[in-house]
């Protein structure tokens, strides 16, 4: 089993790193970084997810766009049901034991919202490793107003203990620290 699930992880890897976003395949180790600090008995179902909570955008023919959602929220919501289609087809090819592939692709499914102990936790790890790793990336292609918009909306969507960690992140670029602070005060 565990030779599957480390194939699984290699072709997730491989194809995150193919993605058009600089940041992706640094936001998904980032991410399973994180979400090893935050539970460190972390099960293989929940790092499966970490990795791949993104790789819908990394096939750039297949990704879900935004610009076909007037409603963000309805944007996250098929970005996460098609990272869990996808994650389902790599995960059958590698033969990884069925709970563990249908557990990780909930996961992926909820990463966005959560609702649960396990979905939560991805939901911080990814949203806080969205600050340490994605926001100065995301600044440069997008411009104050849209990424403003979007640390708003990460922020909100932190626990209350991952919101202390975002509340002490600095930038070498101090507009970052400005933008991400006037994002903290919007949220409050």
């Amino acid at each position: 089993m565990m030779a599957s699930v480390a194939a699984a992880k290699q072709s997730i890897r491989e194809i995150v790193a193919g993605s058009r976003v600089p940041e992706d395949p640094r936001h998904a180790e980032d991410t399973l970084a994180w979400l090893r600090t935050l539970a460190p008995q972390a099960d293989q179902a929940i790092q499966i997810a970490a990795l791949a909570h993104d790789i819908d955008r990394a096939v750039e023919a297949q990704k879900v766009q935004r610009a076909d959602y007037k409603d963000y929220d309805v944007f996250k919501a098929a970005h996460a049901q098609h990272g869990a289609q996808m994650l389902q087809a790599i995960l059958e090819r590698f033969t990884v034991a069925q709970p563990i592939a249908d557990e990780a692709c909930r996961l992926v499914r909820l990463h966005e919202i959560g609702g649960d102990p396990r979905s939560d936790l991805l939901k911080d790890a990814d949203s806080i490793s969205y600050f340490k790793v994605n926001l100065p990336l995301y600044y440069q292609r997008e411009g104050w107003e849209e990424t403003l918009r979007r640390s708003l909306w990460g922020y909100r969507r932190l626990s209350a203990s991952m919101r202390k960690i975002a509340q002490n992140i600095t930038y070498d670029n101090p507009s970052l620290t400005r933008l991400l602070r006037e994002a903290i005060r919007r949220a409050q």
